[in-house]
């Protein structure tokens, strides 16, 4: 290390001119770095879906899911497998093993998915498989609504998706509530009795008349002729001009018994905006595209084409991330900002303005150096980079702070700056490295965190090990070339020279001021030092007990205050989407009302992957947060005034932040008997009732239902000529209609289908029971060979692990912590005595809080045996390596105090990774004053004084480094953000509620820590010498005699 400072300062313009470097290519990176809200992570589910209209839940299970289980299950990797079997749709979800591969999977399961393919029913759809990934969140949705007709806004959301797709930074666009175009030929019933035709021949009709024939050419003496016969249905006049029968010279054609028209296919949902009928634009960004960027140019875009649409047509946006980003980045530059001010105000006050511009220099230096390995490494730059640069702030200065403090003692002596800073460079090379290095183990074993969660924080172990390395150089080599440069002989009086005297060389009893009161403190102490051991550990008890009484108990990740909520409406029965609009608009008119509220997006409806009785969501933005109460309360207002609505359930689920989405209350009940089943859900519910403090409970077993099951009789439907198949046409013409093909006009994107039915009146249940179908005896009536029996309908089944199994989820209330909850409901189900056969397991938070709590205990357990073994290098001695770990313990204790002072309760991730961050921390001032005693005995002082010395030597640059790093955090654990550039000061932002819990830990950890090292540490190293020989001198240690 010496020769590299040496050659450091031999060299001093190569090293300014690299600092510079380091800042320039630092700045253009901070600018250029892609930046986005949460890290794109890979999430382990691979998502495989299936169709085949019209089928009921039983046979979805029995036709579509069950094969593809069967090939999908023997998937080498699967965590779990979890499919759904509902009306006309299949859907199998494969979660894997943290740290998959995500493209090895997707090969096998398309692989799976292939050979699954010949056991599926002929007519199911093709699966599809998809990829489910964080960069798929849309990061912006458009939504176009007006008072025109559906056609123009359906024609515009086109032409928009289409040029917003072609934008470098966008993947793709979904729009939602979007129709789709079909040709519908609407044919009487009576038209087969009168003409005698039969369906097939109707069908067979149109399809024979819309072939593209390849002609060829005829190549003769006179040339090449090229032969070209117009065979494709091109516009609603060629469907209308085909012939159905001739009668001699008579042609009947479609124009003369159907009714022939463009329209769309009948609604499966609709979507309003205000009340006004809308059209969402989802649109979702390519991996690695910067958000600000990308949502810029889709804005500026599409100001650019309003200009060619209607008047009335309004395009309002919500979910706009870009903004949150935006938030983010200036709430971390106002953050760094006042961090970097409050540690200069700090060293300005105790070592003048020269050392305060070295220490200042440090931090962006080491920042920006961070920034540029990041950029390099090609991570982007995001909410969890974000704040482990401002957790590293208060770290980033110490090793600068020790080494300007030495020089600064020096330059009083009267040596050139360029000798002190040298001088101080190398006598703390080691004790910085040493400290630096017991930081950064710590921080070592959180880059193996698995699983979501663990992808999502691993940002934090990767920016820490970055900016803390560059900072070790900042301290070791630039600072201190810097300084030889700039530095000066600060102004002493007379009294700050006795001062320094009688630390360095004198008796450092005779100090006065704060010094000297710590130093009489700390004689005190070292003289019983067994009573001073003792009060410590009676005060960690202390901590220990008070937090277990008064404290705030356990959660899994911070709550946020969100800016969005999801009204979901819930109703159970048997309602046609009309019916279930109208339920929705009551809720969304109520919903007006509030002033709290920005804008309301109703869509009626539910999606194949929602629960059966989800009738429709009204996605709500709300006001400024600092503009009106919190969302929890808002939420229970509409929950309460929802609930006068006769029929319906409505829940609302506010967004939830960070890795785990959905309910955070999820438990799983399987069983092979339904019945059992049923039973034992009821059983939960009604205990969970009991419990209280649940809010928005749902379970998945199915509505109660009526479904009409068509019996045929075949022998019979045989007497008549009639069958299966003829039977199955007549009733889809009843419903949906038969797709007979498909035609491209000039004027469409894409294929359209020809769809033939019967007109709207006559689709009813008496017609169905009155339907006749042709055959060769004529037409028959079905009453003859069939039975109608209503049967109780089935609603979607699922499965995980390919057993049948009933989810219950639920919220909890507000200020109810959800692991309380979890815990309460855990223990009444053990006690319950369920039935054989029978098991509840939960899900979702509950799982990941115990994941991550087992992880970051052995990360915890790592990290201090890694600190460990770098203190036994460094000193040479277990004891000492002891007495610097014990701080870790005491530092646990301020934890407990700083939450019990902020009211906080001790988050899994947040608080445990502030644990694991503030051993490494605590840890550094104990190796500058251990480092410093070793020495002083060495020189032949006794160990008392040795230690006193220390203590009056070394209070300046310990007290720095803890003030510095706990000021460094104090934005964060006040909530309070200055912002310089708006010259304004927010409190208790949302963006600051991710860190409270986090960086209250950190800062009051250290602040009690630091008291106990400056007078535990010395009391302890006593401890460690033989009573007789404390106040002895020590003798040298003998030379290594050569033989």
């Amino acid at each position: 290390m010496n020769t590299l400072i040496d050659a450091a300062f031999s060299r001093a313009r190569v090293v300014i001119l690299s600092l510079v470097m380091i800042l320039a290519v630092g700045a253009y990176a901070y600018v250029g770095i892609p930046k986005e809200s949460s890290p794109e992570i890979p999430i382990p589910t691979l998502y495989v879906s299936t169709s085949l209209e019209g089928i009921s839940p039983e046979d979805s299970e029995r036709l579509l899911v069950e094969p593809l289980e069967t090939e999908l299950s023997a998937i080498t990797g699967l965590k779990q497998i979890t499919s759904n079997g509902a009306e006309g749709h299949a859907s199998v979800q494969l979660e894997f093993e943290p740290g998959f591969d995500s493209d090895e999977a997707l090969d096998k399961v398309r692989e799976g998915v292939d050979r699954a393919k010949s056991d599926l029913p002929e007519d199911a759809t093709d699966p599809v498989v998809t990829e489910i990934n964080t960069a798929l969140f849309p990061i912006l949705t458009a939504i176009l609504s007006g008072p025109v007709p559906e056609r123009t806004l359906n024609s515009i959301s086109e032409e928009l998706k289409d040029a917003i797709e072609g934008l470098s930074g966008v993947l793709e666009v979904d729009v939602g509530g979007e129709r789709t175009e079909l040709l519908e030929v609407l044919i009487d019933p009576t038209v087969f009795e009168t003409y005698n035709i039969s369906f097939e021949e109707l069908i067979s009709q149109i399809n024979r008349n819309n072939r593209l024939i390849a002609a060829g050419a005829i190549e003769s003496g006179a040339g090449r002729l090229v032969l070209k016969v117009p065979g494709l249905i091109e516009n609603v006049e060629d469907v209308m001009s085909l012939p159905i029968k001739v009668r001699g010279d008579t042609v009947v054609t479609f124009a003369d018994v159907a009714t022939i028209r463009r329209t769309f296919k009948d609604p499966t949902g609709f979507a309003r905006i205000d009340g006004q009928p809308a059209l969402a634009l989802e649109i979702k960004k390519r991996s690695g595209a910067n958000i600000i960027e990308t949502v810029a140019a889709v804005r500026e875009l599409i100001d650019e084409m309003r200009a060619e649409w209607p008047d009335s047509i309004t395009v309002k946006y919500t979910q706009d991330e870009s903004e949150q980003v935006q938030d983010m980045l200036s709430d971390l530059e106002a953050n760094v900002i006042a961090a970097v001010i409050l540690v200069m105000i700090v060293i300005v006050w105790a070592l003048g303005v020269r050392s305060a511009l070295l220490v200042g220099l440090a931090i962006p230096g080491a920042f920006l150096a961070g920034v540029t390995a990041l950029w390099v490494m090609g991570y982007t730059m995001n909410l969890v980079v974000l704040f482990s640069l401002i957790l590293v702030v208060g770290m980033l200065v110490d090793g600068a702070i020790v080494t300007t403090e030495l020089a600064d003692r020096r330059l009083q002596e009267g040596h050139s700056p360029r000798a002190a800073y040298a001088h101080a460079a190398k006598r703390m090379a080691w004790p910085i490295i040493a400290s630096t290095a017991t930081t950064l183990s710590v921080f070592f074993p959180l880059l193996f965190w698995t699983g979501t969660v663990g992808e999502f924080m691993k940002f934090l172990p990767i920016t820490v090990i970055l900016t803390l390395t560059a900072s070790l150089f900042m301290a070791l080599v630039f600072i201190p070339v810097v300084g030889g440069i700039i530095g000066k002989r600060p102004p002493q009086s007379a009294k700050d020279k006795a001062t320094l005297h009688a630390a360095e060389q004198g008796d450092p009893r005779d100090l006065k001021g704060f010094t000297g009161g710590y130093v009489k403190l700390l004689q005190f102490a070292i003289l019983r030092p067994w009573m001073t051991l003792i009060l410590a550990i009676s005060m960690l008890m202390g901590g220990f007990t008070a937090y277990a009484q008064f404290g705030n108990g356990i959660t899994f990740f911070p709550d946020v205050e969100p800016d969005f909520a999801q009204v979901q409406v819930r109703a159970r029965d048997n309602f046609s989407i009309y019916e279930q609009d109208a339920l929705v608009r009551q809720v969304e008119q109520r919903l007006f009302a509030y002033d709290e509220i920005a804008s309301v997006y109703a869509r009626t409806g539910s999606s194949n992957r929602d629960s059966a009785d989800l009738i429709g969501t009204i996605q709500v933005e709300f006001t400024e947060w600092d503009e009106r109460r919190p969302a929890a309360i808002i939420g229970e207002e509409i929950r309460t005034e929802m609930a006068a609505i006769p029929g319906i359930d409505v829940q609302v689920q506010t967004a939830s932040n960070g890795p785990s989405a959905g309910k955070p209350v999820n438990l799983r009940i399987e069983a092979h008997d339904p019945q059992v089943q049923q039973q034992v859900v009821d059983q939960i519910r009604e205990k969970m009732a009991d419990i209280g403090g649940f809010t928005d409970v749902t379970d998945s077993r199915p509505l109660p239902g009526v479904e009409w099951r068509i019996a045929v009789n075949r022998s019979e439907a045989a007497r008549f000529g009639a069958d299966i198949s003829t039977l199955g046409q007549a009733v889809q013409l009843l419903t949906r209609g038969i797709t007979v093909a498909d035609y491209r006009p000039d004027d469409a994107e894409g294929s359209i289908d020809i769809n033939v039915r019967f007109p709207s009146d006559e689709r009813t249940l008496e017609e169905l029971q009155s339907l006749r179908v042709p055959t060769s005896a004529g037409l028959v009536p079905i009453s003859n060979f069939v039975t109608f029996e209503p049967s109780p309908r089935t609603g979607t089944i699922t499965r995980v692990d390919q057993e049948r199994v009933v989810t219950i989820e639920a919220n909890v209330a507000p200020g109810v912590l959800v692991n309380d909850q979890t815990v309460a409901l855990r223990s009444a189900i053990d006690a319950m005595d369920l039935p054989p056969g029978v098991e509840a397991s939960f899900a979702g938070e509950a799982e990941d809080q115990q994941e991550s709590m087992i992880f970051l205990v052995g990360a915890f357990i790592t990290a201090i045996f890694l600190m460990f073994v770098i203190l036994v290098i460094q000193f040479n001695s277990f004891y000492q390596a002891f007495v610097v770990m014990s701080a870790i313990v005491f530092s646990i204790a301020g934890v407990l105090f700083g939450l019990l002072i902020t009211g906080r309760p001790f988050g899994v991730v947040m608080g445990g990774i502030g644990v694991i961050a503030l051993a490494g921390i605590v840890v550094n001032n104990n190796i500058v004053l251990i480092d410093t005693y070793n020495d002083l005995k060495k020189l032949g002082l006794s160990p008392l004084e040795a230690a006193l010395r220390t203590g009056a030597q070394r209070l300046r640059p310990v007290v720095l480094t803890s003030v510095t790093t706990a000021l460094g955090l104090m934005p964060m654990v006040i909530g309070l953000n200055i912002n310089f550039f708006t010259r304004e000061i927010v409190y208790g932002a949302p963006s600051t509620q991710w860190w409270t819990e986090l960086s209250s830990a950190i800062a009051g950890g250290l602040v009690v820590a630091t008291v106990l090292t400056l007078v535990v540490t010395p009391a302890m190293l006593m401890l460690g010498e033989k009573k007789a020989k404390r106040a002895k001198p020590t003798p040298p240690e003998p030379e290594p005699v050569a033989v």
